[in-house]
């Protein structure tokens, strides 16, 4: 015996033929499906990006502090370096009060240094050893003044300090928001020009979901010490910029 069915499911229909064993009928049928999807769904619908933003004055600071020292030997070099970093640790827990929480090591070798000439070839000249501290500072007035006590103490390659805010989720929201109305601005023009009218929000996804709002660098000006007598290293914080941005999707009508 022969069935056939209809079965519609939501926007898709499903049409096919189950066939069972009939006396007096050799071999094994497999059942057939076929599936017809309505793609007018797909068609009424809007893409849009929102993108949102904020400026806002930073109060954290995370200052790269670093250390190369040279020697005959690796060893020469390591120890020499590992004075130096000693030193510069020590004055940043006691003179500057920094938690140890506050100092994280982010970078460490020891490599060989060569030169090379035309005749004599690769030559080994020594090793170089490179210590990098980040250290999280909060009083953004006296950055300047650390880098100053950083450099007396031996650090010699201070090459970065960038300016964040610690507390990134007092932030989220605003930035979320502004997104969001951006999509909603967007979305509305492109149905107005269309001749269609904007329907409800369908899907909503966050560009970025491992970490939503996005910190800039601040803009900042340092100046050497050397260079003015009895002036110290000068950092401007300014502002930093929070965004985010949203990819939204509207039916339209």
């Amino acid at each position: 015996m022969t069935k056939k069915w209809l079965k519609p499911v939501g926007s898709v229909l499903v049409a096919g033929a189950l066939l069972a064993g009939v006396t007096g009928v050799s071999g094994t049928l497999s059942p057939v499906s076929t599936v017809f999807a309505d793609q007018d769904v797909q068609r009424n619908v809007i893409n849009v990006v929102g993108k949102g933003e904020i400026s806002v004055k930073p109060d954290i600071a995370y200052v790269s502090i670093g250390v190369d020292t040279q020697g005959k030997t690796a060893q020469e070099a390591q120890k020499a370096n590992a004075e130096k970093i000693s030193k510069i640790t020590t004055l940043l827990k006691t003179t500057w009060q920094i938690s140890d929480k506050d100092i994280q090591s982010t970078q460490f070798y020891v490599q060989p240094n060569y030169t090379y000439d035309a005749k004599a070839g690769q030559k080994l000249q020594g090793y170089n050893a490179h210590h990098t501290l980040v250290v999280a500072y909060r009083d953004l007035e006296k950055v300047g003044k650390l880098l100053d006590a950083a450099s007396t103490a031996g650090a010699n390659n201070i090459d970065n300090v960038r300016f964040s805010v610690e507390n990134r989720d007092q932030f989220e929201a605003q930035v979320i928001e502004k997104a969001m109305a951006n999509a909603d601005l967007k979305a509305g023009v492109i149905a107005k020009a269309a001749k269609r009218q904007l329907g409800i929000v369908l899907v909503v996804s966050q560009g970025d979901t491992s970490d939503p709002v996005v910190f800039q660098n601040a803009k900042m000006e340092m100046m050497d010490a050397a260079s003015k007598s009895g002036s110290s290293t000068a950092v401007q914080a300014g502002e930093i910029k929070v965004s985010t941005q949203l990819s939204v999707q509207y039916e339209i009508k």
